[in-house]
C-alpha cells in the first residue's frame, strides 16, 4: 500500500512516500524549483516520490496533508477580529490566497495529482508527533513538538507507545517559543524561518545581558515550563513584522538593517535569547519526564532544529535517550503525515529494535548513477576523469589535506536541512583558514558562521564530549578538554567577534568560539561511501574527523542534480567537484556562458 504526505503552503513544501509503512522517498520542493524555502503545493518533489517508485497517482489509496487548513483559517479569522482595525494591511495581503487556494485543499490534491482516492488531514502538530516518534528507533517514548504555530498549537507534548500516539498537552499561539524567536531574529536583522540558526550561531559571541529583561517583560515562565507572552511587543499576530515601536524602544533602538555589520549589542541579544530558549526547554522536558515517566524522548518542530538545546536535554536531562526528527520543520510534516495514515488510521503494527531508526540516514531524495552523470558531463563538454572507488577517495583524501575544497556529490540527497555527506562541501578541520575560506569564498556568507564536523561514528568520542551517535547534526558537544588550546592571556580578554580568529583546538576548523561543534557521526551501514573517505582520512593523515558544509551558497537550496552540483563548483573557490566516480578540477573548466555575479545574486539573503 502507497501513501503519499504532503506538506504546503507555509514554508518548506515537501512530499513523502510511503510503502507498507516503509519510507521510500522524501524531498523539499525547493530543491526542485531552486526557491529557498518553496511553499508552493510540491509539484515536483511529488512527481520524484512517484517516479522514483516507478508508480502513478493511481497506486496511491492515501493521500494525507500535514495539517487542518479550515482550522488554521479560524485561527487567522479570530486572531484578526481580535485585533481589528489594527492588522487590516495584513489580512487583506492574506485573504486572497486562502479563498482561492488554500481552503480548497482536497479539491488541488485531487486536481494536481488526477487522484481519486481518500485525502487525510490531521493536525499539524500530530503530523510533527508523528515524524518524531514512528522513525525513532523506540518502541515507547515521551514526544516534544515545539515550532512557531501550527493551526493554534505552537508547542504540544505526549506519548507514543507501539504504533500509536497520544497528545496531553498544549500552548497555543499566540504563545510561542518559535515565534518569540523569530521575533529576536528579525530584531537582529536575519530573515525570519531561515535565519534562526544564525541567532543561535551568534550567540556564543554575546553575553546574556538582556536576559533578565526578556523575563520581566515579554515572557512569563512558570515552573513546568508553560509560558505566557505580553503581546503589546509583538506585531506578528496581526501585522507585517514580528516586533513593534514598543519592543524597539525596550530594547534600545529599531532593528539591526539586514546587511549591515553585526554590533556587540546583537551578539547579546542572540545570546540572552538562547539561554532563556535553553532554560524554557529544560523546564518543559522535566515536566514531560515527570508527567510520561518514560526514558526515551522525540522531539520534531521547528524549534527542534536548535542543537544546542538538544545537546543541553541529552547532557542535563532527565532521558536517557534522545532522537531528533531530522526534518523537524515543516518539511518533515509530509513525512509524519503518512505515517500517522499507515499506523494510527489504518492501524498497522509497529515494531522497533531500540537502536536503529528507520530514517535511512535521511537519504531519501534523488540519486544519479554514474551514467547519468556521464551524460551530464558529456553533452556539457566538461573536462573531467573517471576512477575507481578506491583510487577516488585516495585523491580526495590527499586533495583535502593539501587544504583543497571539495564539492562532494554522491548518492541520494538528504531530506531535510541538514547535508550529511551527500551533497556536502568538505574541507580538512585541522587548518586553521578553513572556516574562513569557506564562508567568505565559498559559502559568501557571514565570517562568524560555526562549521560542522563529520567524524565517524566509531570514534565520535575520541574528538567530542559525547557518548553517542548523532547521525543527523542536530546534537552539539563540546571537543574534548585534551584537543583544546590553552588560551594566552590576552587570547582570554578578547571580546565579541574578536574572538573568531583564534585557534582553540587541533580542529580549528570546527571548533566554534565556546568550543562546541555540531557533530554528524557517519555509519557505514547509510552512507558506506563517506564513510570510506573519513576513514582513508584518518588512515593517511591521522585524524577521522573533516569539515562539512551544505553544497549551496547563502540564500540558495542544496544542490540537487550534477548541474546544480557544477553551476555552484563554477560560481564558488571550490577546487574540485566529486560527481559520482567522476573527479573535475576548477582549473579543467571553461567559465560559464552568460554567467553572472554568484555572489550579488545571491548575498541578499
Amino acid at each position: 500500500m502507497y501513501i503519499l504526505g504532503i506538506s504546503a503552503f507555509y514554508h518548506d513544501s515537501a512530499a513523502c512516500l510511503v510503502k507498507d509503512g516503509e519510507i521510500i522517498a522524501a524531498a523539499q520542493e525547493e530543491r526542485f524549483t531552486r526557491k529557498k524555502h518553496d511553499h508552493n503545493f510540491p509539484v515536483n518533489a511529488i512527481k520524484f516520490c512517484l517516479e522514483f517508485e516507478g508508480i502513478t497517482s493511481g497506486d496511491i489509496e492515501i493521500v494525507a496533508f500535514y495539517d487542518k487548513p479550515f482550522l488554521k483559517f479560524e485561527r487567522i479569522l479570530e486572531t484578526y477580529l481580535q485585533y481589528a482595525p489594527i492588522g487590516i494591511k495584513s489580512f487583506i495581503k492574506a485573504m486572497p490566497l486562502w479563498i482561492r487556494e488554500k481552503l480548497w485543499m482536497k479539491d488541488m490534491i485531487k486536481t494536481e495529482l488526477g487522484y481519486e482516492g481518500k485525502v487525510l488531514f490531521p493536525e499539524h502538530h500530530e503530523s510533527h508527533a508523528a515524524s518524531a516518534f514512528y522513525p525513532s528507533p523506540y518502541n515507547n517514548a515521551a514526544i516534544l513538538t515545539m515550532d512557531g504555530v501550527g493551526e493554534w498549537t505552537t508547542m504540544s507534548y505526549g506519548v507514543g507507545e507501539g504504533n500509536g500516539i497520544k497528545l496531553f498537552a498544549d500552548i497555543k499561539f499566540p504563545h510561542s517559543l518559535g515565534l518569540l524567536y523569530s521575533a529576536f531574529t528579525y530584531y537582529t536583522g536575519f530573515k525570519v524561518n531561515s535565519g534562526e540558526y544564525k541567532v543561535m550561531g551568534l550567540a556564543p559571541y554575546g553575553e546574556p545581558k538582556y536576559k533578565k529583561l526578556i523575563y520581566d517583560h515579554l515572557i512569563d515562565v512558570k515552573e513546568d515550563g508553560s509560558f505566557r507572552m505580553s503581546m503589546e511587543y509583538f506585531n506578528y499576530s496581526a501585522g507585517l513584522t514580528m516586533t513593534n515601536e514598543k519592543f524597539h524602544k525596550l530594547f534600545g533602538g529599531p532593528p539591526r538593517v539586514p546587511e549591515t555589520n553585526l554590533t556587540q549589542k546583537d551578539m547579546d541579544l542572540a545570546r540572552s535569547l538562547q539561554d532563556v530558549t535553553e532554560e524554557i526547554v529544560m523546564k518543559i522536558v522535566k515536566h514531560v519526564h515527570k508527567e510520561t515517566n518514560q526514558k526515551n524522548i522525540t522531539l520534531a518542530g521547528g524549534v527542534a532544529l536548535n542543537c544546542v538545546a538538544n545537546g543541553k536535554i541529552l547532557r542535563e536531562g532527565p532521558f536517557e535517550n534522545i532522537w531528533i526528527q531530522p526534518a523537524a520543520g515543516d518539511a518533515g510534516g509530509a513525512l509524519g503525515a503518512a505515517l500517522i495514515a499507515w499506523y494510527q488510521y489504518l492501524n498497522n503494527p509497529r515494531t522497533a529494535d531500540e537502536k536503529t531508526d528507520s530514517q535511512k540516514g535521511s537519504y531519501l531524495g534523488p540519486v544519479f548513477s554514474d551514467d547519468d552523470i556521464q551524460s551530464f558531463i558529456q553533452s556539457s563538454n566538461l573536462t573531467a576523469k573517471k576512477y575507481d572507488e578506491g583510487v577516488l577517495i585516495k585523491t580526495v583524501s590527499d586533495l583535502l589535506a593539501e587544504e583543497k575544497i571539495i564539492g562532494w556529490f554522491d548518492g541520494r540527497m538528504e531530506f531535510g536541512p541538514r547535508a550529511l555527506g551527500s551533497r556536502s562541501i568538505i574541507g580538512d578541520a585541522r587548518s586553521p583558514k578553513m572556516q574562513a575560506n569557506m564562508n567568505i569564498k565559498i559559502k559568501f556568507r557571514e565570517g562568524f558562521r560555526p562549521f560542522a564536523p563529520s567524524v565517524l561514528g566509531e570514534k565520535i568520542s575520541e574528538y567530542f564530549e559525547i557518548d553517542r551517535e548523532t547521525p543527523y547534526m542536530l546534537l552539539v558537544a563540546d571537543v574534548k578538554k585534551e584537543r583544546r588550546r590553552k588560551m594566552t592571556e590576552e587570547e582570554e580578554k578578547l571580546w565579541g567577534i574578536k574572538k573568531l580568529n583564534v585557534l582553540r583546538s587541533d580542529i580549528p576548523a570546527i571548533t566554534h568560539v565556546d568550543y562546541s561543534a555540531r557533530i554528524q557521526s557517519v555509519h557505514k551501514e547509510t552512507n558506506p561511501r563517506y564513510h570510506k573517505l573519513i576513514s582513508q582520512f584518518e588512515k593517511d593523515h591521522g585524524y577521522a574527523v573533516i569539515v562539512n558544509t551544505s553544497f549551496n551558497v547563502r540564500g540558495e537550496p542544496i544542490v540537487c542534480t550534477p548541474e546544480d552540483a557544477y553551476r555552484c563548483f563554477m560560481r564558488t573557490h571550490i577546487d574540485y567537484l566529486v560527481l559520482g566516480n567522476y573527479l573535475l578540477k576548477k582549473e579543467d573548466q571553461k567559465p560559464l556562458e552568460k554567467d553572472v555575479d554568484w555572489k550579488k545574486e545571491f548575498v541578499l539573503d
